[in-house]
């Protein structure tokens, strides 16, 4: 099972949006020396919507090919299709991708029953393990915890990423499913909340920016030392709220450049951060202590 501060990482770009492989590489080697636990590669956060296939592929090989064992690398697969779903998935099992994260499909508002013939499908066309990622703000269709459930006693799909914010519920699916069946949460600002009540780890963007303070605060969360972890999550909160002053990944790829850690670059639709933003984001990035 993987556990702990999981930094669903941005896909660095040039300013003419092309892939910057460069980049990426510097950043997968900056998160493994500051502690970050595992990278998800290719999921909201880097831009899975504006890659092609080829690249979306690439992205994962490279990445990989840049961790070379030291950090498990879980690929976004998700799609809409569930036959694209599965040669995405397929395509990570290829590559040597410790997991799958795969999103529920968005667009086409599938039942709850429809949700969970896609992910079976998937788990029994691929043997990699999955992570189920439910995310209500993007994709519109809700999956319930009814159909976490009933997908968790299936071989193959191991966790869930949990975008909703809702702590409740979080609690109640982690009283429900099997304990080896692992939820993580996909939202900072509620992360150490459901990391305390028994969550396995953070699937975060805040980690982009501040991987040590990330990996110490889950640390200290899933170790029940509620101290130590209230005090880091309370210093890198700003940064919670801040990143997502604009739509994700806008915020945090613009907090990068910021740092100095990559070029700034977007692809349309998404547009730079707006300038009566930058001084909100930068006083975030200050107090959390990752730029003087």
């Amino acid at each position: 099972m993987i556990k702990g501060s999981i930094v669903a990482i941005v896909t660095p770009m040039h300013a003419d949006g092309s892939l910057d492989y460069p980049g990426l590489q510097k950043l997968v080697d900056w998160h493994i020396a500051e502690g970050t636990d595992s990278i998800v590669i290719v999921g909201t956060t880097g831009e899975s919507a504006t890659v092609s296939v080829e690249e979306h592929c690439a992205l994962i090989k490279a990445t990989v090919g840049y961790a070379k064992g030291r950090i498990p690398i879980i690929a976004g697969t998700g799609g809409n299709s569930t036959e694209e779903a599965i040669k995405l998935t397929r395509y990570a099992k290829e590559a040597g991708a410790d997991a799958a994260l795969s999103v529920v499909p968005y667009y086409n508002r599938p039942t709850q029953e429809g949700m969970f013939q896609h992910f079976k499908a998937i788990s029994e066309a691929v043997d990699l393990p999955i992570i189920l990622y439910n995310v209500p703000g993007r994709t519109v269709a809700d999956m319930s915890n009814e159909t976490v459930v009933r997908l968790a006693a299936l071989p193959g799909i191991v966790g869930l990423k949990d975008a909703t914010g809702n702590i409740g519920r979080g609690y109640d699916l982690l009283r429900l499913v099997p304990k080896s069946f692992a939820v993580y949460s996909g939202d900072d600002p509620s992360a150490l909340a459901l990391m305390l009540a028994g969550g396995q780890g953070n699937i975060s963007v805040t980690a982009n920016v501040a991987p040590r303070a990330m990996h110490e605060m889950c640390k200290a969360a899933m170790a029940g030392d509620i101290a130590r972890a209230v005090e880091i999550n309370n210093r890198v909160f700003p940064l919670h709220q801040k990143l997502f002053i604009e739509p994700n990944p806008v915020p945090v790829k613009w907090a990068l450049a910021e740092m100095g850690m990559m070029p700034a670059g977007l692809r349309l639709p998404l547009v730079p951060l707006a300038a009566e933003c930058h001084d909100a984001v930068r006083a975030a990035l200050r107090e959390a202590g990752v730029m003087p």
